[in-house]
């Protein structure tokens, strides 16, 4: 596909996912959130809508995370910007050469992922960050037809269990393969999902993992070093 249908298709794509109303308890979630505002944001118009994918068409790398955050990329309009997650993930592109800044802090900031696209299990921010499994199961034909879009992918880095799950069976109805046994989540493990696409898993980084230590900057640049790595074979 060429490259100027390639990103027709994925604008095509995100246009319908962020009017997507199918789950009702994440619809009523999100629009309350962006309706009674936190004080520390309440002179800004909140996104309140699915969020969607973000990154370079033609990318060789895929981040799979979990859902927007509530004040975060529901508030911002872009998945992982304005939160304390998204401070750490692009910190660690930025140091690896797949963004062209540290920092992401709203839409219109500069930003650019460069062979780099992030999207997520789920689209809409969720109660408690958890989406129930039948709304994951609705958001997953949005990720499968990524997947189908974006030919150049070789490296999946997942970002928590439910990252790592939602990208071992997508790729598995996507290439219709079987994974037996299924790798189990652990933070560096690393899978190969087809002859050409490795994943690798990685703790979430939200503010329970890396207050707590679980997860430190270190063990998380770590990841992008290694996903860089598989593409410079």
């Amino acid at each position: 596909m060429q490259a100027t249908q390639l990103r027709k298709q994925i604008a095509l794509l995100q246009n319908e996912l962020v009017q997507c109303r199918r789950c009702s308890r994440l619809v009523k979630w999100r629009e309350q959130v962006a309706r009674d505002k936190v004080k520390r944001f309440e002179e800004e118009e909140y996104w309140g809508r699915p969020v969607p994918s973000f990154g370079d068409p033609n990318a060789r790398l895929l981040i799979v995370g979990l859902a927007p955050a509530a004040h975060g990329g529901n508030r911002t309009g872009r998945i992982f910007t304005g939160d304390r997650s998204g401070d750490w993930l692009f910190r660690a592109l930025y140091k690896t050469g797949f963004a062209n800044q540290p920092a992401s802090l709203h839409r219109d900031d500069g930003l650019r992922l460069q062979d780099c696209y992030i999207t997520a299990a789920c689209h809409c921010a969720p109660p408690e960050n958890k989406p129930a499994r039948e709304e994951m199961r609705n958001c997953r034909p949005f990720l499968l037809r990524e997947l189908n879009l974006l030919q150049r992918v070789r490296v999946v880095v997942a970002l928590g269990k439910i990252g790592f799950e939602a990208a071992l069976a997508a790729f598995a109805e996507v290439y219709e393969k079987e994974y037996f046994p299924k790798p189990k989540f652990q933070h560096g493990v690393e899978f190969k999902l087809t002859d050409e696409v490795t994943l690798i898993g990685s703790f979430h980084p939200s503010q329970q993992n890396t207050f707590t230590g679980r997860l430190t900057e270190g063990m998380f640049d770590a990841i992008f070093r290694r996903a860089r790595e598989f593409l410079s074979l």
